[in-house]
């Protein structure tokens, strides 16, 4: 080889190393670029995502809230319209009452009235009894402070002490909660001064 020729060569060489990093970096560039579209394409999506979780969670507190207003609206119903049932049941009681003070007036037949107001007694129970209350009336029955009230002890000889004598008023319960207590007579071991 002449010297131009090495010359040539060398000064060739160098050229062909000079163009192998340019052509890299192109291509490490492209590497960038296509990462980096990647990278926006991830966003867009993480941002759609967002946006859609961002809809869900306002519709979630929207319907939250009208489920919410739902429920005042009808727990306001209810307090103002739950005693309707109840009351309406009651009405011909209240009926058959007015009916008996008015057959008072010319009554002559004081039995006929006594059935007539045990008619109503009747319609009454049964009214409260379809709306779950009972009565408690415990004659005989062994004293139970949860549903009795004990208004005074009397000894006795017939009854077991803690046993009910009498009934003084009626107790009554609301769906197995007491409205009221019964106020009773219990009995009592007898003295020996009350045996004499």
């Amino acid at each position: 080889m002449t010297e131009n020729e090495n010359n040539d060569a060398e000064s060739e060489e160098p050229l062909a190393e000079a163009e192998v990093p340019v052509e890299s970096e192109l291509v490490e560039g492209e590497g960038e670029l296509s990462e980096l579209d990647a990278i926006r394409a991830e966003l867009e999506v993480a941002l759609n995502d967002l946006n859609t979780a961002r809809e869900d969670v306002l519709r979630a507190r929207a319907e939250a809230e009208n489920v919410r207003k739902r429920a005042e609206r009808d727990v306001e119903a209810a307090h103002k319209y739950g005693l309707e049932r109840f009351i309406g049941q009651l009405l011909p009681v209240k009926d058959s009452m007015d009916l008996g003070f008015e057959a008072l007036d010319g009554a002559t037949d004081i039995d006929a009235i006594g059935e007539g107001m045990e008619l109503t007694r009747k319609m009454f129970i049964d009214a409260l009894e379809k709306n779950g209350v009972m009565t408690v009336d415990p004659l005989g029955e062994t004293f139970d402070p949860e549903f009795h009230q004990a208004m005074t002890m009397q000894g006795s000889i017939e009854s077991e002490p803690g046993t009910i004598l009498a009934v003084m008023q009626k107790g009554y319960v609301l769906n197995e909660r007491l409205l009221r207590a019964a106020m009773v007579v219990v009995a009592k071991e007898m003295d020996e001064d009350e045996t004499e």
